[in-house]
């Protein structure tokens, strides 16, 4: 009953029911609304030489709205960082319109031997403090692959059990876990569709890729419709006028399902005036989403 949950418990879990449904807090509405899909960066590769006052100012000046801050960048947000450092993390993005949309991490859960899956559920944990204390959302973790010795099955069955785990952790916090669609096999969307059937804890999110088996098969629609009903707050994207990935066909898919997470720019490379380049980037965004 409400009565025996605190208002914060009770704040957190609320919050955590929305974004576990793939949507930010306010999605509920009558009609489809483009707007609240966002662009953000991810830290990997655009801002990894960044420290964290150089990366908002850049953000800021290109207009990009949010960042996922990845593990060992030059920002040095880590679990390491003492409290007075998470509340002074917290502070910069709470004085900057930029939004800390989460955290990139290393976590996965593929391995073959169980003591390594137990260190990367405690290790997810630090992690999910770590966003609470800062004032992010979520965390991200994945499957890296499929270990030769061990059935394909028992991976999957693995790999959902731990989501579970860290799900449940992570719904306490306020925290989103999303599972990025990576690993050789693994970043398979049936795959996918199959681990998330076990990881049944709706605080266990997809997080979209846009990996080029992405369109393999029955294509493109196909695929989204695997995983759309589990998608989380962040999608992954490349540089959108880069390669061959129909960028427009899944902004499309998006706006069907009014998906009003945040479009992550995974830019590889290092252009030398990053401003443009996010700001470029971000103008074909918002094109897209006309």
């Amino acid at each position: 009953m409400i009565s025996n949950i605190s208002r914060r418990s009770f704040i957190q879990h609320s919050a955590i029911a929305a974004l576990g449904s793939g949507l930010i807090p306010s999605a509920v509405s009558a009609a489809p609304n483009v707007e609240k899909m966002r662009f953000g960066l991810v830290t990997y590769l655009w801002g990894q030489d960044l420290d964290l006052p150089t990366l908002l100012r850049t953000c800021e000046k290109s207009g990009i709205g949010g960042v996922e801050l990845r593990t060992e960048h030059k920002h040095g947000v880590e679990p390491s960082l003492s409290s007075h450092e998470r509340s002074e993390v917290k502070k910069r993005f709470a004085d900057s319109p930029v939004t800390l949309v989460g955290y990139g991490s290393n976590a996965q859960f593929h391995e073959a031997d169980p003591a390594k899956v137990k260190a990367n559920i405690e290790l997810t944990k630090q992690y999910v403090q770590l966003m609470h204390d800062c004032g992010g959302s979520g965390v991200k973790v994945k499957p890296n692959g499929f270990s030769p010795d061990v059935s394909h099955e028992k991976t999957i069955e693995q790999i959902g059990q731990s989501l579970n785990i860290v799900a449940r952790y992570a719904a306490d916090f306020g925290q989103q876990i999303r599972v990025e669609a990576h690993g050789r096999g693994t970043q398979e969307l049936d795959v996918m569709q199959a681990i998330f059937k076990v990881a049944d804890h709706k605080n266990a999110t997809v997080c979209w890729n846009c990996n080029t088996v992405d369109t393999n098969g029955q294509g493109l629609e196909h695929k989204f419709n695997l995983v759309k009903n589990r998608l989380g707050a962040t999608v992954h994207v490349h540089e959108l006028r880069a390669g061959s990935y129909p960028y427009q066909e899944l902004i499309n898919l998006l706006k069907g399902v009014d998906y009003q997470g945040w479009i992550l720019l995974e830019a590889g490379g290092n252009p030398d005036d990053k401003v443009a380049a996010l700001t470029e980037q971000r103008a074909l965004f918002e094109k897209m989403i006309r």
